[in-house]
Parts: structure tokens; C-alpha cells; sequence
């Protein structure tokens, strides 16, 4: 059985479609990438899954409770992470892990706040207040409150926005040792390396859901080639570029050009062409899920505009 599974989901606000006809499916286990640009839908699909708003259109079950008619079940089985940490600053940390334990009227509260402290590693810190932390460690926190209930899915809205890299590579670890233990994550992002830790990625763009795979397997359907160009003073190369047939992306990285297209022919030949120029220097590339990305992008229309 599915832990997500889920069809043609649509949520309207107003006159405006927000979500057009979702579906996605996601396995026990499985850590699955949510992508796409900020005002995508990414935010209002999740909590559709999560019980907190109910589809116009569509349905499924999550967890196998159905999405319609049992979304309290669904809550209370589910770990939902938002884009913000809520929690009281003029607490420590042990004292907010003691009010998420009664709301969800875990007991003995004592043993499950100190099973959750030792857990992720915040026991030494359970009397610090919550309002002098990190980022990383206000993310660490925000996880514990998450999962302290031992949610069977756990939803995650751009968990690592604002935490450094340090901070975000150990909660990407702690979520593949979670994972390992049967927990069932969904996490949206915009970092394209988190993006890569995912066993399989879903891309939504205004609404509308583009693309679903393994990193590898939407990398090589979008059917985007590749090709670097290298050499001094690439500013001026890079305005002729984007002028010639075959060139729908031409992007700066550090002292190279990515040049990106559909059309390999017509791409290779406007490359070449540039290549003849004293000093430069171009061969093929590796499309990256950044590219693919952008491609998606510039080919959607906002819903909302």
C-alpha cells in the first residue's frame, strides 16, 4: 500500500487555481523531493495531504485513511514541518517538547521529551531557550516537535531555508536515518542538491505537475543538451549566444558558460561557431537538474498573474 496516493487534486481560492488535477504516489520509506517555483502549489498540495484543506476536486488516501472523509486520522499520524518554526521562544526547549507531548496527549510526557532530546542529539540543550538558538539548531528542534509523536509521514515545506550548509547537510542525514526506519518523508526545496538526496523528485509549476522520476530519469526526459563554453571575457559571448539558433539557456559558472537547448544540432553548430573565436574553447556538458529546472520554469505561466 501506498503512503501517498493521490489523484487529480485541485484547489481553487477565489477564481484562481492553485493546484490543477495533482496526482502523486509515494512509497513507505521513500524520501520524495517536492520542486518548483515559489507560488507552484508545493505548499497548498501538502496540506491538502495533511487534512488542513480539502480538495475542490479529486481525491486518494494518505496513509490509507481517505482524504475527504477521514483527515483527522490522516493529522494525527503525520509530522508537518512549515516553512516557519513555530514554537515559544520564552521556553527552553525541553519545555516546548513537553507542550507538543500534551497536545498530543503522549504519556509518560517525561520519557517521550527525553527519548525525542536524545534522539536528535539536544539534550544537553534541553534548558536553553528556544529563542537563543542557531538556525540550525531552531531546525533541529523544529524536527523533534515533528516527529516526537513517531508520525508514520512526515511532510516537510523548505525545511532548510535560512540554515547553513553544515546545519543543512546533518538534518538531510537525519532524515535518511529516519527514512531507513520505515518513516515516509515528502520535502519541498529549492536547493538542487537537497534535491539529489531525494530517491525520487516531483515537479510542480503553477499549479500544474510537470514531471516525476528519479533525479536521473528527469534529467534525461527533459531532452536537454549540454555544452560549456570556456575563455576570457565571456560577458559579450554570452549576449551572442543567447541570439543563435538552438540556445534557449546561457548560464554563467565561474569562468564558463553553460549553454543549454533542446535542439542538439542547431545548439552544437551555434557553439561551434562561437568556439572559432581566439580563445575559446567548448565541449559538451552534463545537463544538471539546475538546467532542467530553469527550462521547466521558463516554459510555465503563472497561474496567479
Amino acid at each position: 500500500m501506498s503512503v501517498i496516493d493521490v489523484h487529480d487534486l485541485v484547489k481553487r481560492f477565489g477564481d484562481k487555481t492553485v493546484v490543477d488535477h495533482v496526482s502523486m504516489r509515494v512509497e513507505e520509506g521513500e524520501i520524495v523531493g517536492f520542486l518548483g517555483p515559489n507560488g507552484s502549489g508545493k505548499t497548498t498540495t501538502i496540506r491538502m495531504m495533511c487534512g488542513l484543506l480539502t480538495p475542490d476536486e479529486g481525491g486518494g488516501t494518505v496513509l490509507g485513511y481517505d482524504l475527504r472523509t477521514e483527515a483527522l486520522k490522516i493529522k494525527r499520524q503525520v509530522g508537518y514541518m512549515t516553512q516557519r518554526f513555530s514554537f515559544y521562544e520564552d521556553l527552553t526547549i525541553g519545555e516546548n517538547l513537553e507542550f507538543v507531548a500534551r497536545l498530543y496527549e503522549l504519556k509518560p510526557v517525561r520519557d517521550f521529551v527525553a527519548d525525542t532530546l536524545e534522539d536528535l542529539g539536544l539534550t544537553s540543550r534541553r534548558n536553553q531557550l528556544a529563542g537563543t538558538l542557531s538556525g540550525g539548531w531552531k531546525q533541529r528542534l523544529a524536527l523533534a516537535a515533528c516527529i516526537m509523536h513517531r508520525p508514520k509521514l512526515l511532510l516537510l515545506d523548505e525545511p532548510t531555508a535560512g540554515v547553513d550548509p553544515k546545519a543543512r547537510r546533518e538534518f538531510w542525514d537525519e532524515i535518511h536515518r529516519l527514512a531507513a526506519g520505515g518513516l515516509t518523508v515528502l520535502v519541498s526545496t529549492h536547493y538542487m542538491d537537497e534535491a539529489e538526496r531525494c530517491h525520487r523528485i516531483s515537479y510542480i509549476a503553477y499549479g500544474k505537475m510537470l514531471a516525476t522520476g528519479t533525479v536521473a530519469e528527469v534529467v534525461r526526459d527533459a531532452g536537454l543538451a549540454t555544452f560549456v563554453v570556456e575563455g576570457p571575457k565571456l560577458e559579450p559571448v554570452a549576449a551572442l549566444l543567447r541570439a543563435m539558433p538552438g540556445v534557449e539557456q546561457v548560464a554563467p559558472f565561474g569562468s564558463t558558460l553553460h549553454v543549454v537547448g533542446h535542439d542538439k544540432a542547431a545548439l552544437a553548430q551555434s557553439v561551434a561557431e562561437i568556439g572559432r573565436r581566439p580563445g575559446i574553447s567548448v565541449h559538451p556538458g552534463e545537463t544538471s537538474l539546475e538546467d532542467v529546472f530553469i527550462q521547466f520554469m521558463s516554459g510555465s505561466k503563472d497561474n496567479m498573474a
